[in-house]
């Protein structure tokens, strides 16, 4: 992809930028990172991140990295880090030679840590948990200094270099800043630095034993990696101070600028990568990619597109105001782009028989149909036509009122690509279950036109019960029941959705045993559907990418 192609709306983080390239910051250049921690996969609001840090670089001609930020070997694996790599370049953007890893900068860290100590700024601290948070004190009153603040420098650097080697139990101290306990800003409380944790990392082993905490490494990445603009969510605004200390107090050579902006948050779902690994742990789900997650992997299983997802995080734009985005504004965005280039099928779901009983015995027509009115270039195919049809049940009523416009009794419809027919009989079971309808057709309609230019008002969609090539669907609705899971301190996994996922049957024509796993296709009238890599070659399993109606398109046009 060109990556100059997507760029969020102009906002308040293109004219910082755009001003600090005038002033001569930086001599001009803008590099910007990606820098999830691979303790999950990645889900749409990092979506929202990636393609505001790519787009901001690729658009000032810089460049933006792609930082695996493994500080906490606990949680982190070497699946999580290739997944998020899948993601980032199936959305369509490249960071070249420019992947990086905070543990690479373990040893770096580590000297940065020592600076501290000798300037006097950082000193190892004994106090337990719960003394901490007695001694740190509360949003409205202050923090008390630790017992351990004194130390002496050369304390304070045996001790560290003592846990460094692994002569303390795991929690037993850690390495704090000195900045100020009175401070209203939490995080400026002499906040930690490293702890001691012996867990085996999946890159660096059981080289060390103390990790740095998340706000004393990611400055420092920035730094090395020599960042102009970190972008982050708005939770790091508090942070901001911190992450400029300690820049100030090392005196780097580079000092990138920190902005934040609102993350993204989608109805009906969750968007906390704890939870999300919850459901997946604790079987809610099926797995990451699941299509009911709002993971990039869960969305393109589900037939997503990159260029549905990137127009989405164009038009969401970037503020600087936290708010909960309609869902079905992304839907809209996937059935826009779904809708010029998904190729048209025919296919049932409620399946009822229908006999045509005036068709020639043993026939069997070729009808011509298009495979996307919307792309001139997706040309035609073929549909077999024989006496036995398929129709969806609904399509049919047996006394049906006036303004029904389907199959009914006496009454004319058009079947798409084919001919009118009429029913002239019902058969049902012993307990009176509509099981067939009896049907006569006009051969002088092939093409669903009427050379004495009669008019009928229903179209129905329909498959050769001869040819038909039986395949499971899944059905996916929201994820949870209210559009905000978990407000008001209630538990989110009480308002999951038990009828988020329905399996059914589909009869389909022919044409899509061609099929290659990830197509994804429109069922006319009945959506848009991906092949899901579960088929193989006996069984094609779809996807509802999502159904035809467009929700968000009928209330924008209320407005």
């Amino acid at each position: 992809m060109n990556t100059t192609e997507t760029n969020l709306h102009q906002n308040f983080i293109h004219e910082i930028v755009a001003e600090d390239i005038a002033a001569g910051k930086n001599n001009g250049a803008v590099i910007t990172r990606f820098p999830p921690e691979p303790n999950g996969y990645l889900h749409i609001g990092h979506a929202k991140a990636i393609c505001l840090d790519f787009s901001i670089a690729a658009e000032n001609g810089g460049q933006c990295h792609l930082r695996m930020d493994d500080t906490n070997p606990a949680k982190e694996d070497a699946e999580y880090e290739q997944a998020i790599q899948d993601d980032v370049e199936w959305l369509g953007w490249d960071w070249g030679e420019h992947l990086y890893f905070a543990s690479d900068y373990f040893g770096q860290m580590y000297e940065y840590a020592l600076q501290l100590i000798n300037a006097g700024k950082a000193y190892v601290c004994d106090l337990s948990p719960d003394e901490w948070n007695n001694y740190r004190g509360t949003l409205t009153k202050p923090g008390v200094e630790s017992p351990f603040r004194e130390r002496s420098v050369d304390e304070n650097l045996k001790l560290f270099i003592a846990m460094k080697n692994g002569e303390f139990a795991d929690g037993r101290r850690v390495l704090r800043a000195k900045i100020d306990m009175e401070s209203t800003n939490i995080h400026l409380r002499d906040p930690a630095i490293y702890r001691i944790r012996r867990a085996t990392h999946h890159r660096t082993g059981d080289k060390w034993c103390i990790y740095p905490i998340y706000d004393f490494a990611h400055c420092l990445e920035d730094s090395i990696e020599g960042i102009t603009h970190s972008l982050c969510t708005l939770e790091f605004e508090v942070h901001r101070p911190l992450y400029d200390w300690f820049l100030d107090e090392l005196k780097v050579e580079c000092h990138p600028r920190q902005i934040e902006f609102a993350r993204l948050n989608l109805t009906y779902t969750v968007m906390s990568k704890r939870k999300l690994l919850q459901m997946v742990e604790e079987g809610h789900v099926n797995g990451w990619n699941d299509p009911r997650m709002p993971t990039i992997s869960g969305m393109r299983r589900r037939g997503y597109t990159p260029g549905a997802i990137r127009n989405f995080c164009e038009t969401i734009g970037v503020t600087k105001v936290n708010s909960l985005t309609d869902v079905a504004l992304l839907e809209h965005c996937v059935r826009e782009e779904l809708n010029r280039i998904a190729p048209r099928f025919l296919a049932v779901m409620n399946p009822l028989k229908v006999v045509i009983t005036n068709w020639p015995e043993g026939k069997v027509d070729e009808l011509d149909a298009i495979n996307n009115p919307e792309d001139p270039t997706a040309g035609e195919r073929k549909i077999p036509f024989s006496s036995e049809l398929l129709i969806d049940r609904n399509d049919f009523m047996e006394d049906a009122p006036k303004k029904f416009f389907r199959l009914t009794l006496g009454k004319e419809v058009r079947l798409r690509y084919g001919y009118f027919i009429t029913c002239n009989e019902v058969i049902k079971d012993a307990a009176g279950e509509i099981i067939e309808l009896r049907c006569s057709y006009d051969p002088e309609t092939r093409g669903g036109n009427a050379p004495d230019g009669r008019k009928v008002k229903g179209t129905i969609h329909w498959v050769s019960a001869q040819h038909a090539v039986k395949s499971e669907v899944r059905l996916y609705d929201r994820l949870f029941t209210v559009e905000n899971p978990g407000a008001g301190r209630i538990d989110f996994l009480e308002q999951f959705n038990p009828e988020s996922l329905k399996v059914t049957d589909c009869f389909a024509e022919p044409a899509i045993a061609k099929l290659a796993s990830g197509a994804v296709v429109q069922f006319e009238r009945q959506g848009y559907f991906a092949v899901d890599p579960d088929s193989n070659g006996d069984s094609l399993v779809f996807n509802r990418t999502v159904p035809l109606r467009d929700s968000w398109a009928k209330f924008q046009q209320k407005k």
